[in-house]
């Protein structure tokens, strides 16, 4: 399932690192220990699902979680993970557009339960590990694609980038967050790679299926019709 990723806003480096390794179990994830870097790395739309602690140094939790839906109109499920506990605090999270809420100290088992409960009801997630978009079926364990019950041969990159397609259905996706989240931030690789793969995973698409569901935006980026399937 690592082609899940999970952003982790944390500000207690130990409790950041259990975080990280209760998740890498389902889904690649970054850390940030500041409230004004997990802001702007939220902010690039190439998250799954964020855990977000509150009282955060630079820029508070309630602020990033508010700035995301009102400014950014980001859409990933935020789980809020702190230790202010009391009815007002668990209102407000909600009322600024908290998905969930889980307070300190918690079971590592229903912090997973509750991530993949919303990894599933925002269709990043299905049973056993599948992904069905009209004739496409995915298998994020054993990363086999079929479509119309044929199998499509993919390379790990092209399947990373038709999972990122079939997970943001319908919606516009540009050549920079594909790079991000299919290369990473530091990557010394050129982005023109991004073309390169597309073009691959079209050609594939197109001779294996007969399908041609990705349409590119001029200068703005890419979509996966879902029209284009039926």
């Amino acid at each position: 399932m690592k082609e899940l990723h999970i952003l982790i806003v944390e500000d207690d480096e130990e409790l950041a690192k259990s975080l990280q390794l209760f998740l890498n179990e389902i889904a690649q994830t970054t850390v940030s220990h500041d409230g004004f870097e997990g802001q702007m790395l939220g902010q690039e739309g190439i998250y799954d699902l964020v855990v977000l602690d509150l009282m955060l140094p630079q820029v508070n939790g309630y602020d990033i979680l508010k700035y995301w839906r009102n400014e950014d109109h980001l859409s990933m499920p935020v789980l809020i993970l702190t230790a202010k506990d009391t009815l007002d605090d668990k209102v407000h999270g909600f009322q600024l557009g908290a998905d969930d809420y889980l307070t300190k100290p918690f079971h590592r088992e229903e912090l997973i339960m509750r991530v993949k409960a919303l990894l599933k009801r925002s269709g990043h997630l299905g049973n056993d590990n599948q992904l069905t978009v009209g004739p496409f079926k995915v298998n994020l364990s054993n990363r086999i694609v079929s479509v119309n019950d044929k199998p499509l041969e993919l390379n790990g990159k092209e399947f990373d980038l038709l999972v990122y397609f079939i997970q943001n259905p319908d919606t516009i996706i540009t050549k920079d967050q594909i790079f991000d989240r299919l290369w990473g931030f530091e990557s010394e690789t050129a982005i023109s790679v991004v073309e390169v793969y597309m073009s691959n995973l079209r050609k594939k698409l197109k001779k294996s299926a007969s399908l041609s569901p990705i349409k590119t935006l001029r200068n703005v980026g890419y979509m996966f019709e879902t029209e284009a399937l039926a």
